[in-house]
C-alpha cells in the first residue's frame, strides 16, 4: 500500500497497538473543546447552581478530568499514560447558548496525549447532558475537536482558528 496509512492497522488488516519504544521521550500536550448547546434557561439554571443533581459544572469537570486518566480503558490500543496534568474549564457561553468546555492533558514520554484531551471534552459534555436532561432534551453536543497539540514527531499543530 501506498500512501498515508492507519497506524493502528497491521499489514493484513488486524487491530494493533502503535509500537511507541522507538520514539523519544518529549514533553507532549494537546487542547480539545466541545460545546453544549442548550435552551438559555437550562443555562441561567446550571449557572443559579439549582440543577435536581446538584453541581453540574464543578461534576462536569471533575468527570472530565477522570476520563482523561481512564482514556486507556475507554479506547482501545490507546497506551496507558501517566499524565503530568489533565485539566477542564467550562465557561458559560450566552451566544450559544450552552457551556463550551476545554481540556488540556499533558504527558512526558513517547506518545501523545490527543486522546486524552479528546476523551475529557467528550466525558465532560456527556456529564452535562445527564444532570440537565430532566429540564432539556433537547441539548446538544457538538463542536468535539482538537485545538493544538505540542511535542512530538510530527510537532506543533495548532487549529483553534479553523472555527467552531
Amino acid at each position: 500500500m501506498t500512501g498515508p496509512r492507519l497506524s493502528h492497522l497491521g499489514a493484513t488488516g488486524e487491530a494493533n497497538m502503535v509500537d511507541v519504544s522507538d520514539k523519544p521521550v518529549t514533553t507532549r500536550t494537546a487542547v480539545a473543546e466541545a460545546l453544549v448547546r442548550m435552551a438559555p434557561e437550562t443555562l441561567e439554571l446550571i449557572l443559579k447552581g439549582d440543577a435536581k443533581k446538584g453541581d453540574v459544572v464543578g461534576t462536569a469537570r471533575l468527570a472530565g478530568i477522570m476520563a482523561a486518566k481512564r482514556t486507556s480503558d475507554l479506547i482501545p490500543l490507546c497506551h496507558p499514560l501517566p499524565l503530568a496534568r489533565a485539566g477542564v474549564d467550562i465557561t458559560p457561553d450566552h451566544d450559544l447558548p450552552g457551556l463550551r468546555i476545554e481540556a488540556t492533558a499533558k504527558v512526558t514520554g513517547m506518545t501523545g496525549v490527543e486522546m486524552e484531551a479528546l476523551t475529557a471534552v467528550t466525558v465532560a459534555a456527556l456529564t452535562i447532558y445527564d444532570m440537565a436532561k430532566a429540564v432539556d432534551r433537547g441539548m446538544r453536543i457538538e463542536g468535539i475537536r482538537l485545538l493544538e497539540k505540542t511535542g512530538g514527531r510530527s510537532g506543533d499543530l495548532s487549529l483553534a482558528d479553523r472555527g467552531a
